[in-house]
């Protein structure tokens, strides 16, 4: 065989489903084996898109998410995608094609270094430069891609080394287990938290990665404290269990951060700095922190650790709610009750434009539990964090490490091809949506019905909210928008779009039953947001 065909017979040993990808001259020899492959390859319409895909798909499986481009702009064009996948700690092996190693030390068309290009955002970066080493680095690639804390693994495969014969066979698949933690650290923590007066839980995505959800929950009803998730972690505790106090992430100091105002130890589940930064949660520097991850804690100033329990996160959970002394009353009772009342305040307004909380109440209402919700970035995101009421893991997705506009509309085809029996939806703003709505196409030719609902509002309206919130005034954030209606009829799609409050309801339950690919223009009052930093800006604290 040639080191292409190895290269997929590797592939298909690390129990590869899908590649999302456009094919190219210098990837062509991969893309004449696929043919003849179990391994689905999936044609997107930019190579953005197929990384998204793959960032999504890794994100909700915990297995690598894999996108193919050729040499150069094909490569380029996945940057974004594979940084979003890296900082976000979603699995994903990146693959391009190279100009052939007789042209790679001097000025050629089209060549690129995509090694090193490729090193500042991945986990591993490197180049086949001869057909016997596909084995290894293949096997590499997955295990570092998947090893905590997942990130992404990149390489190329030059055009003429694919073309090479050679004699091998792929590697046994392998990963290692997170080990056990520290019995003396559990100690320690135990003693730690059962002195504290108003503990605290800080869970990140780390709780769900590694299916620690369930011992979660469990060591919070046992303990009786109350536990705050990132933007990423949202469902890692029900919303609607009495212990969640909902997710915490804004700049701003929201309600929940009074939880963390008054707590004198903080435990921080599967917490990754990226998802919120302790200078937003911990400026005094004054809380004792409890650190509970497979990986020792980042250093940073505001991020001091009174104990690290280094190991298996279930297992931790676990230790622990056996040995902690549970509090007596739940202290939190107030300012979740403050919570949950605000959340509801705007179910029933029906102004026009549509309000963010009614927007985002309606789509709690019709979606089931278990459906799928990708956050695009823009303002939305901002409510959609602040207001979604999760109820199960990797129900809502948010990119919120590098926070890239664009992976709406391929990610929810991403979640699609992993639930097929759910729902899989998109809240995306105008702008976010025009920078990967080419995917419609895709979606369509490959069968993956998905609701795409666009809050409408021709501005790049979070830069906007920043601008006034600084300034007091905003530059240059106009734009006009095609009739999105008629957009999505010429792809195939269904298009409507909402002309009062009471017809999003129906509106998104429609899409449901449409089962194809829906596009739903909703206009949305953004001056709801300057109304929302004016009300933090005053805020009270209810305990």
């Amino acid at each position: 065989m040639n080191a292409a065909e190895l290269l997929v017979r590797c592939l298909e040993n690390e129990g590869i489903e899908f590649i999302f990808g456009i094919p190219g001259e210098e990837n062509i020899d991969v893309m004449d084996v696929l043919l003849d492959s179990k391994i689905r390859f999936i044609t997107t319409r930019h190579e953005q898109g197929a990384a998204f895909m793959a960032d999504v798909y890794g994100r909700l499986t915990g297995r690598a998410g894999v996108c193919l481009a050729t040499l150069g702009p094909g490569a380029t064009n996945l940057v974004t995608g594979v940084a979003d996948a890296n900082m976000d700690r979603a699995p994903l092996v990146a693959i391009a094609g190279q100009a052939s190693t007789n042209r790679m030390h001097k000025e050629s068309h089209q060549y690129y270094d995509l090694v090193k290009l490729f090193e500042p955002i991945s986990k591993y970066s490197t180049s086949i430069i001869t057909p016997e080493i596909v084995p290894e680095v293949v096997r590499k690639a997955f295990k570092q891609a998947e090893a905590e804390k997942p990130g992404v693994s990149f390489f190329e495969l030059p055009e003429d080394v694919a073309k090479m014969e050679v004699s091998k066979v792929p590697l046994k698949v392998q990963s290692a287990l997170a080990p056990e933690p520290p019995e003396d650290k559990i100690e320690q923590a135990a003693k730690i938290i059962s002195a504290a007066r108003y503990p605290i839980v800080m869970a990140g995505n780390g709780v769900i990665r590694h299916n620690a959800c369930d011992e979660l929950v469990t060591f919070a009803q046992k303990l009786n404290v109350p536990v705050a998730t990132t933007f990423m972690a949202k469902g890692a505790i029900p919303f609607s269990h009495s212990h969640s106090l909902g997710t915490v992430g804004l700049q701003a100091h929201d309600y929940v951060a009074c939880g963390f105002d008054r707590a004198d130890v903080i435990i921080c589940v599967g917490y990754d700095m990226v998802e919120y930064h302790p200078y937003l949660w911990h400026k005094e520097k004054n809380r004792k922190i409890v650190h509970l991850d497979t990986m020792p804690a980042e250093v940073d100033e505001h991020y001091i650790l009174e104990v690290g329990v280094v190991g298996c996160i279930k297992h931790s959970l676990m230790a622990l709610a056996d040995r902690v002394v549970p509090k007596e009353s739940f202290e939190a009772q107030s300012l979740r009750k403050t919570i949950v009342d605000e959340l509801a305040a705007h179910s029933t307004d029906d102004s026009f434009p549509l309000k963010p909380q009614r927007i985002i109440w309606d789509l709690r209402r019709v979606l089931d539990p278990h459906d799928i919700v990708i956050s695009d970035v823009g303002a939305h995101k901002m409510w959609m964090a602040r207001m979604y009421q999760a109820e199960a893991p990797n129900t809502c997705i948010i990119s919120n490490g590098f926070a890239s506009m664009g992976i709406g509309v391929p990610g929810a085809i991403a979640a699609k091809i992993v639930a097929p029996n759910r729902t899989a939806l998109t809240v995306t703003g105008d702008a976010g949506f025009m920078m990967n709505s080419q995917e419609i196409e895709t979606a369509l030719r490959i069968g993956t019905p998905i609701i795409i609902l666009i809050w409408t509002d021709s501005q790049y309206g979070l830069i906007k909210w920043h601008q006034l919130r600084r300034f007091g005034r905003d530059s240059h954030i106009d734009f006009k928008n095609p009739d999105f209606v008629k957009y999505a009829e010429s792809f195939g799609a269904k298009g409507y779009k909402v002309e009062s409050a009471a017809e999003l309801v129906p509106t998104l339950a429609q899409a449901i039953t449409d089962n194809t690919v829906v596009v739903i223009d909703c206009p949305v009052d953004y001056s709801e947001n300057m109304k929302l930093t004016e009300k933090l800006g005053n805020l009270i604290c209810p305990i």
